[in-house]
């Protein structure tokens, strides 16, 4: 039986599935199997997959179902005690699964395991993911997971381990979900299990891929999945201080896009003790210049300057 089982969840990613299995083929921990699902894929995406005759990747087709569902379908067939995840436009480098591991001998208690990431925002504009807590060169327990995460998220999807075991306690993917399905996942672990992180970078993440949803249902969804969690947010005070800087990214994206009946109602649940200043304002700024801010941070971006409402 293989250490790892790596589920990667694929759907009409032609352009960046080959490498990204690659990138797994290439790890220096080579004790694992690949599992993809591809979910109904209608590009070329499963026949560039299907030109890798390794005998550690086991194919899957199914019909189009959703993330979530490829994702608790993969590891369903799993044969190992630890998973793995890996979007399809997702790389690992080399040292991935073996800095997950470690984390997985120095914390056998922990229910997920997190290795630290960077973000492309363009095709060569890269950030280190930056968080709310101080840590050196050292894997460790977090200590308060929602408030080490209110800048980046410390778990990210393709830079996490879990155990199978672990996984299904806690009610797998949430299908119902089409959006944030992985933080509702995340919030589920660190709300039972202890999160560990591991300070190393072991993936890059494309910020710059587009998101297939439309910005009105994107919203939307967001909302009740944040909802969600109202009786949970009022027994854990880090909670509701995650929950609200979501509820302000969301409120903000609202404005933006015409949804003046959901930005009200997010202005009305978020206890402003939990946004920083910078946050405060521009909560209230009118969105031709919400819009004019977004324009201006990507050309600054474009020059390799990042700034953001936690600068």
């Amino acid at each position: 039986m293989p250490f790892f089982s790596v589920v990667i969840p694929l759907y009409n990613k032609e352009d960046f599935i080959e490498k990204t299995l690659k990138s797994v083929l290439n790890q220096t921990f080579k004790d694992f199997e690949i599992i993809i699902i591809d979910d109904g894929s209608t590009d070329e995406s499963y026949q560039i997959v299907s030109q890798f005759q390794d005998p550690q990747i086991i194919k899957v087709q199914q019909e189009n179902k959703g993330v979530s569902v490829a994702r608790n379908v993969g590891v369903q067939y799993a044969k190992s005690e630890y998973i793995a995840l890996l979007d399809a436009d997702d790389s690992w480098y080399e040292n991935h699964l073996f800095e997950l591991k470690k984390q997985i001998i120095l914390f056998p208690d922990a229910g997920l395991y997190c290795n630290n990431y960077e973000v492309f925002y363009k095709k060569n504009i890269c950030r280190k993911a930056k968080f709310n807590f101080h840590y050196n060169n050292n894997c460790v327990i977090v200590k308060d997971y929602f408030k080490a995460s209110i800048i980046n998220p410390i778990a990210w999807s393709s830079a996490v381990g879990f155990s199978k075991e672990k996984f299904n306690s806690i009610g797998k993917f949430n299908t119902d979900l089409k959006t944030a399905q992985d933080l509702d996942l995340w919030i589920r672990f660190a709300l039972q299990f202890k999160v560990s992180f591991n300070p190393i970078i072991t993936m890059s993440y494309k910020l710059y891929v587009n998101n297939s949803l439309s910005k009105n249902e994107f919203n939307n969804m967001r909302y009740d999945f944040i909802t969600s969690y109202s009786k949970e947010e009022q027994l854990y005070p880090s909670l509701k201080t995650y929950l609200d800087v979501n509820r302000y990214a969301v409120a903000i994206r609202s404005k933006m896009n015409n949804e003046i009946e959901l930005y009200k109602k997010l202005e009305k649940e978020i206890d402003y003790k939990n946004l920083n200043f910078k946050q405060k304002i521009l909560l209230k700024f009118p969105k031709f210049l919400l819009k004019f801010l977004k324009r201006f941070q990507h050309y600054l971006i474009s020059k390799k300057i990042y700034l953001s409402a936690f600068k």
